[in-house]
């Protein structure tokens, strides 16, 4: 039996995010079953920047037709990977949502690892100071002359913050970033706070953040290295390949920094470039492999950190056997439901 709105709305939205291979899809779909059950219906917000470009599915680990067919999921595959998607739209999508999906009875359960999503929905997001092409244009001057890790080097001067979350050749937020300092005299990373009164979307008092960390960094490194054998075996590179064959997308674009796809794509590069007049040259797979795997766990390191400067968060062992369970457990006594 399903609840009426009125009796779903005092329930805090629920939030599960973990570092990449973590488990939060299996955990999402567990909630999600077990909680049906429980006569509160489940809808399931993705907090993925990657989950939302079309044509994007095996890198980003889309959830599979079944998977969404058995629970529906929102904000997947709805930007062309030529297009941008902020974390100020992200934040206005999903108030939005929850409002709707609280408005068929249903919970709203946000799920995924792009942490400054999580951090503009809990903490609010300030309006950020509008581009500058006069600006942008002077920040791309410095960085065709002296390389991006230099302007990476002279963020952490002036936003230790946002460099620390930042690789020093992601160029296009590096450059927004250093926009955002030279016109507003401000770091970026003060915009991501409540210190200048920004109003929080999903205020702590009205949310409950789960989140998956290992205790053990090895095992969650070892779940990478599977994962990423399965995107390669399961044909990351022949999408990739077909990305590449629009002829309109480039690699500074945020679709193409995705984990995955970047390596992926500079190796398909690199290819090129030592048998021209060779397109379709094979990636050395073995080079691919080692640097997909590098920068993934570098991706992962990120979003522990991040986790960690989340007090509110309550953390749930994800290397244990009984990961599942215990979370399931722990969202049921969060909501003061029991167990069917």
């Amino acid at each position: 039996m399903t609840r009426p709105p009125q009796q779903t709305h005092h329930l805090p939205a629920i939030a599960l995010a973990g570092p990449t291979a973590s488990g939060k899809t299996a955990g999402a779909l567990a909630l999600a079953a077990v909680l049906g059950q429980q006569g509160v219906p489940v809808e399931i917000i993705s907090v993925d920047s990657a989950l939302v470009y079309r044509g994007m599915d095996i890198g980003t680990a889309k959830p599979t037709p079944e998977e969404r067919a058995a629970v529906l999921h929102h904000l997947i595959d709805i930007r062309d990977p030529l297009q941008a998607y902020s974390a100020a739209e992200f934040v206005q999508d999903a108030t939005r949502l929850m409002a709707d999906i609280r408005s068929r009875g249903a919970l709203p359960l946000l799920v995924g690892g792009t942490m400054l999503y999580f951090k503009a929905l809990f903490d609010g997001i300030d309006d950020m100071p509008a581009a500058d092409p006069a600006v942008r244009a002077r920040i791309e001057a410095q960085a065709a002359e002296l390389g991006w890790p230099a302007l990476h080097a002279e963020l952490a001067r002036v936003d230790p913050v946002t460099a620390a979350r930042l690789a020093p050749g992601d160029s296009q937020r590096i450059q927004r970033a250093l926009e955002v300092w030279h016109v507003s005299g401000q770091p970026l990373s003060s915009f991501h706070t409540t210190k200048r009164g920004a109003g929080s979307a999903l205020p702590a008092s009205d949310s409950a953040l789960f989140s998956l960390e290992p205790d053990d960094r090895a095992w969650l490194h070892g779940r990478i290295a599977q994962r990423f054998d399965a995107m390669l075996a399961g044909g990351l590179v022949e999408e990739v390949q077909a990305l590449r064959a629009r002829g309109d997308l480039h690699p500074d674009l945020p679709s193409m920094r995705c984990v995955g796809y970047r390596q992926v794509w500079d190796e398909l590069d690199f290819q090129a470039a030592r048998t021209p007049g060779a397109p379709g040259t094979p990636p050395n797979l073995a080079h691919l492999r080692e640097r997909g795997i590098a920068a993934t766990r570098q991706l992962a390191k990120r979003q522990i950190t991040w986790l960690r400067s989340m007090p509110h968060r309550q953390a749930i062992a994800c290397d244990t056997p009984d990961a599942v369970s215990t979370l399931v457990q722990a969202v049921l006594q969060r909501l003061d439901l029991r167990a069917p």
